[in-house]
C-alpha cells in the first residue's frame, strides 16, 4: 500500500509528548524540560488541552489512562463518568422507533454524567506523579488567561455545533461571539476558565465540595452533591495479551479495547498478515472479519463489571480465538450479530508521554459529544460531559442505565512491551472506531513492519457489520474486490481521530509521531544537564 506522510516524527532521548494540540504538548514538554516525569507532564497536557481543545475535553468529562512506571508496573486509572444516584433504567421517554425524545439524554442538563476527570488526574499526580497540581496547572492557566490563536480544527467544530452553542449564553459569548463562530486565527481568552482552573489549582478535587461544586449540580438535571462527593477513580489491572512475541497490554471493562484488541489479534495470529500484504483485498477482509466479530461479543464483554459479570477469560483465551478463526470464510463477507443499537461520541482527545527515566502513559479523556452536553456551568468556563448517552435508554440490558454505574468506552491507550522492555505507546480518540484503529495501528508496526508515522498514518478500515468504512488512501482495486466479496463498501474521510503515539528504540532513543486526523503534535526531547563536576573557568588546570 503506498501513501504520502503528511506529518513528520520526532526523536530524542530524553522525552517524548504527543498529544492534539501545539500548546499542550508544550505544556507537556516545558514540565519534562523542568525534571517532571511523564505523570507530571501528561497531567499538564490535558489541563492545557481542556483550554485548547474544549470541545473534546474538559474537567467535567471522564477517560481513561494507562501507565507503565519505570520499575515495570501496569495500571489503569479509570476516571470515566458514572450515572447518577437519581439515574432510573426507564428515566427517558422513547419514541415509536426507541430512540430517546428530543434528545435529553444526547444534549442539555439530563445527559450530564458524574464527571470523572479532575478526580482522575488528581489522583494520577498525587500517586505517580512529582510535581504539585499547581505547578502543573500553570501552563493551562496561562494559556486560558492570556488567550491562544484558534485553529481551523477548533473553529470547524464551532460551526459543526453551532445551533446548540447558540442557546447557552456562555457558550454562545465564548464561541460564538457577536454572533459569529471564532476563527482560525483569532485569539480566544478565556477568563472566567481561568479563575476556575486557579481555584482548582488551590484546592485540589476539593473545590469539587465548595461553591463550584454547588454550582455543577445547579446546572444538572440529575447530579446531586453526594454524586459530586462519591466521584473516585478506580485502579484497574490491565488485560495481558501476546501477539508474535510482544507483550500487549490495555485498560479492562468497562473499556473494551484490552479485552477486544488482544481477542482480535488472537485471531490474526493464525494468518500470515505479512505475506497477504498491507492494504490488500485479502488483508483488509482479515481486518474488516474480526472487527466484526469484537462488536458480536462487545456487548457481553465492555459493561462496568460492578453490575455485570464480564466473559473476560473466555473472550481473550487462544482456544476461543482459534473456534472464531475456523468460522472465517476467507471468500466472502458473513454476518456476525452484533448490537447496532451502541452509541459512542467520536469527539474525544489523546495523550502519550514517556521521560528519560523509563515511565510511560497513555491518556484518552473526553466530555464525549462535541461540546459535550453543549450546556456551560455559569460563570466558571466548565462545559458539561453528555455521557448519559452512552447508556442503552432501554432497561434489561448490560449497557442500560442504573445509579452509579460507569459508562461503557472504546478508549484504547495501549502500552505494547517485548522481553520485559516498552516498544509501543499508543492511543486515539474517534468513539466506537477507536479500538479498531489501535488494532490496526498494532498490526502495521508488528505485521508490516511500518515506521512509526507510517503506521499511524496508513489508512485505516472500520465496521461493526453494517458498513464496511474505507479511508480514501484504500485502493479502488481493493475496495471493487471487497465489494465482490459481499462487503458493503463506504468511502468516509476518517476513521477515528488523530492517534498519538511513541516508539522506543534499544538505544534508549524513543520517537514520536502523530497523524493528519487532528492538530496532533510532538515534541522530543535531546541533550540534558552538563557532564557532572564539568564547569568552564579559563584558570581551572587541566586533569
Amino acid at each position: 500500500m503506498s501513501f504520502s506522510l503528511e506529518k513528520q516524527p520526532a526523536r530524542g532521548s530524553r522525552g517524548v509528548v504527543c498529544t492534539n494540540h501545539p500548546l499542550a504538548s508544550a505544556a507537556g514538554a516545558e514540565v519534562l524540560l523542568a525534571g517532571g516525569n511523564a505523570v507530571d507532564a501528561a497531567v499538564a497536557a490535558l489541563f492545557t488541552l481542556t483550554v485548547v481543545e474544549p470541545m473534546m475535553v474538559g474537567l467535567m468529562g471522564g477517560g481513561t489512562a494507562h501507565l507503565r512506571m519505570a520499575d515495570g508496573r501496569h495500571m489503569v486509572i479509570d476516571g470515566l463518568s458514572r450515572a447518577p444516584a437519581a439515574a432510573t433504567p426507564d428515566m427517558y421517554a422513547l419514541d415509536a422507533a426507541g430512540e430517546v425524545r428530543d434528545r435529553a439524554n444526547a444534549y442539555g442538563a439530563r445527559s450530564f454524567a458524574v464527571p470523572g476527570s479532575l478526580p482522575g488526574w488528581c489522583h494520577a499526580l498525587a500517586t505517580y506523579g512529582t510535581w504539585s497540581l499547581e505547578d502543573v496547572m500553570q501552563p493551562a492557566i496561562r494559556t486560558a488567561a492570556r488567550g491562544f490563536r484558534a485553529t481551523a480544527y477548533l473553529s470547524d467544530a464551532i460551526a459543526d455545533a453551532s445551533a446548540d452553542l447558540a442557546l447557552d449564553a456562555d457558550l454562545a459569548a465564548r464561541f460564538l461571539p457577536g454572533g459569529t463562530r471564532v476563527k482560525a486565527g483569532e485569539v480566544l481568552v478565556q477568563g472566567a476558565y481561568a479563575d476556575t482552573l486557579r481555584e482548582i489549582a488551590a484546592q485540589g478535587p476539593a473545590v469539587l465540595q465548595g461553591p463550584l461544586g454547588a454550582a455543577i449540580v445547579a446546572a444538572s438535571g440529575l447530579i446531586s452533591q453526594a454524586d459530586l462527593d462519591g466521584a473516585a477513580p478506580i485502579e484497574r489491572t490491565p488485560i495481558h495479551g501476546t501477539y508474535r512475541g510482544f507483550d500487549i497490554w490495555g485498560p479492562p471493562p468497562p473499556a473494551s479495547s484490552g479485552v477486544h484488541i488482544a481477542q482480535m489479534l488472537n485471531i490474526l495470529e493464525g494468518f500470515d498478515l505479512k505475506a497477504l500484504g498491507s492494504g490488500t483485498p485479502a488483508a483488509v477482509h482479515l481486518l474488516a472479519e474480526v472487527l466484526k466479530i469484537a462488536f458480536a461479543d462487545r456487548s457481553a464483554a465492555t459493561a462496568d463489571p460492578a453490575f455485570v459479570t464480564v466473559p473476560v477469560a473466555q473472550i481473550i483465551a487462544k482456544s476461543y480465538a482459534e473456534a472464531r478463526r475456523a468460522a472465517i470464510d476467507l471468500t466472502c463477507a458473513q454476518a456476525w450479530a452484533a448490537d447496532p443499537s451502541l452509541k459512542e461520541s467520536a469527539n474525544t482527545t489523546h495523550v502519550t508521554v514517556a521521560d528519560a527515566a523509563g515511565n510511560i502513559i497513555a491518556t484518552t479523556q473526553t466530555i464525549n459529544s462535541l461540546f459535550g452536553a453543549r450546556v456551560a456551568v455559569p460563570g466558571t468556563g466548565l462545559i458539561c460531559n453528555n455521557y448519559m448517552l452512552n447508556f442503552d435508554p432501554k432497561p434489561g440490558a448490560a449497557l442500560s442505565i442504573e445509579p452509579g454505574k460507569r459508562v461503557f468506552t472504546s478508549m484504547a491507550p495501549m502500552i505494547v512491551t517485548r522481553d520485559g522492555k516498552p516498544a509501543f505507546a499508543l492511543g486515539l480518540p474517534g468513539g466506537l472506531r477507536i479500538f479498531g484503529s489501535a488494532m490496526q495501528a498494532l498490526v502495521n508496526l508488528i505485521d508490516h513492519g511500518m515506521a512509526l508515522q507510517y503506521a499511524v498514518e496508513a489508512p485505516r478500515i472500520w465496521t461493526m457489520g453494517g458498513d464496511l468504512e474505507l479511508e480514501p488512501n484504500i485502493s479502488a482495486a481493493t475496495a471493487e474486490a471487497l465489494s465482490a466479496m459481499g462487503h458493503p463498501v463506504k468511502r468516509v474521510r476518517t476513521i477515528g481521530g488523530g492517534m498519538n503515539a511513541i516508539a522506543f528504540e534499544a538505544d534508549g532513543a524513543m520517537t514520536g509521531a502523530a497523524c493528519w486526523r487532528a492538530d496532533g503534535s510532538v515534541v522530543a526531547l535531546g541533550g540534558g544537564h552538563a557532564r557532572a563536576g564539568v564547569r568552564f573557568s579559563p584558570d581551572a588546570p587541566v586533569t
